[in-house]
């Protein structure tokens, strides 16, 4: 699909403004036109190293109070040494993009928000401490609850703290998550109005992290603060059709008094 252009102005703030509105028509839409949507979830590459998650009705994760989860969220920038277990990233991964229902080819209903059903996002992973997993970069597939390794990195620590734009606890956390957007999949029922709804759409996933960290002894804190192209091609994506859009390393955090 060829990219929205966006809309300039003296002011340059139509992003979050209902004037845009003055010049686009924002139901004439591919959905409009009777083009079919984009796939759902990116299809990982034949031949491809899966590697499958445990279920949610085999965790051992214990309950976690609500009501305690968000009086105790908050930015974590220091972790220890210990590892991420495989059923703790399972279930922060359910919590953040994990699949509730398939309603059709075209939307699934997920653990968080999503404008029009449309969840543009797809979960990139710099692992770095997460019990019998190499290191290296690798992607969740929400659909099929697995894990799909995409590529090693020599010195990921590195490459992490590059990219954050030197913020060093990015080298030290047990896995990052790094979300990257293919706009297409919401370009394709909101027009232009999908850079505002794409951004809320951003923030429900992270903020679910933030919760579903408390529930294991862990820390996390969202970065917006990163270098695109180097964050970019981390993830081997164009920067044009999918991009790195938030990221968020993880790790466990120190008993608190």
């Amino acid at each position: 699909m060829k990219r929205i252009p966006t809309i300039t102005t003296e002011s340059g703030r139509y992003f979050l403004t209902d004037r845009v509105r003055d010049e686009v028509d924002f139901w004439d839409t591919p959905q409009s036109e009777g083009i079919q949507p984009p796939p759902v979830q990116k299809p990982p590459p034949p031949g491809s190293r899966i590697i499958p998650l445990p279920s949610r009705e085999n965790w051992s994760i214990a309950p976690c109070d609500l009501q305690s989860a968000i009086g105790n969220r908050a930015s974590h920038r220091r972790f220890t040494e210990e590892l991420l277990s495989l059923e703790e990233l399972s279930f922060l991964l359910w919590s953040t993009q994990g699949v509730r229902a398939k309603l059709h080819e075209a939307a699934v209903l997920r653990t968080v928000p999503s404008a029009g059903c449309r969840h543009p996002f797809e979960t990139y992973l710099a692992v770095l401490r997460v019990g019998g997993f190499e290191v290296g970069i690798y992607r969740f597939l929400p659909l099929e609850n697995s894990l799909l390794f995409v590529r090693s990195v020599d010195d990921l620590p590195a490459h992490l703290i590059a990219a954050t734009r030197g913020q060093g606890f990015t080298g030290q956390a047990a896995v990052t998550f790094i979300w990257s957007v293919i706009p297409e999949r919401t370009e394709w029922r909101y027009a232009e109005a999908s850079y505002k709804v794409i951004a809320l759409d951003a923030g429900h996933v992270c903020q679910n992290l933030y919760l579903a960290c408390e529930a294991i002894g862990a820390g996390t804190c969202a970065i917006a603060a990163y270098d695109q192209l180097l964050a970019d091609n981390l993830l081997g994506v164009n920067g044009d059709d999918e991009f790195s859009i938030y990221i968020a390393p993880v790790g466990k955090i120190a008993l608190r008094k």
